[in-house]
């Protein structure tokens, strides 16, 4: 299973929230790239870099930090927040993410989210599909949809989606485990779907519980930054 750590942008700098409320941010580093840099240190291999500024703009904002960690390091980025046009997408590309993930688009507007699909295809283009209580959650989480999310990615798999992050809202920064019976059920109704788990894990045993499961990566934030997982204990799991 991949470990991916996160890293939160607002005001390019390297915060995180708790449950998305953009009210409990937490600034723990000024420097994305340093942060960048330490984890490639501990042969950390895969990043999720999210937006936040550009969720709440509703278009891409950090595009610089993104060029910046993608040139300074080897880390393979997968990049999200605000991305919601064909320009959008081909800046992130352009400066460096591997994958893009697309959530409240796949929500509001399919159209283009599917043309993406079609694109660029199933490897490069991830579904995010962040929910509260079970339903999908838009706009930087700041709005719910009537969406159930396993419909919802059952859907997408019909048309060509491969990767999926799954964040339960509810769980988010809370350090209090992730949704083991959300990810389970997902799997057993999305054979095909390659599912990161994304929100509340806080130890070593919930990876290998992830893992157990067949999730194909999990996401890490909280947890590494306040010290509840140490980058040295996820060298041995890589």
């Amino acid at each position: 299973m991949r470990i991916i750590p996160a890293i939160d942008i607002i005001d390019g700098k390297c915060v995180r929230l708790t449950k998305g409320d953009y009210d409990t941010k937490k600034v723990y580093n000024e420097n994305p790239v340093e942060v960048a840099k330490e984890f490639e240190s501990y042969g950390i291999q895969y990043l999720h870099l999210v937006d936040l500024d550009g969720a709440k703009a509703k278009h891409i904002v950090n595009y610089k930090i993104l060029e910046q960690i993608a040139s300074k390091t080897n880390l393979k980025i997968d990049f999200g927040g605000g991305l919601k046009s064909n320009e959008d997408l081909h800046i992130a590309f352009n400066s460096g993410a591997r994958q893009i993930t697309g959530g409240s688009i796949a929500v509001k507007d399919p159209a283009t989210f599917e043309g993406w699909l079609n694109t660029y295809g199933g490897i490069k283009i991830i579904l995010g599909a962040d929910c509260n209580n079970e339903k999908i959650a838009v706009s930087g989480w700041q709005e719910e949809s009537d969406m159930n999310v396993i419909p919802f990615i059952n859907a997408y798999e019909s048309k060509g989606v491969k990767y999926v992050i799954c964040t339960d809202i509810a769980k988010d920064g809370m350090l209090e485990g992730p949704s083991f019976d959300l990810y389970k059920r997902i799997l057993n109704e999305s054979k095909e779907v390659r599912l990161i788990a994304s929100g509340g894990v806080t130890s070593i045993d919930d990876l290998n519980a992830l893992e157990d499961l067949g999730c194909e990566g999990a996401i890490v934030g909280k947890a590494i930054y306040e010290g509840h997982i140490l980058l040295r204990d996820l060298e041995t799991h890589l």
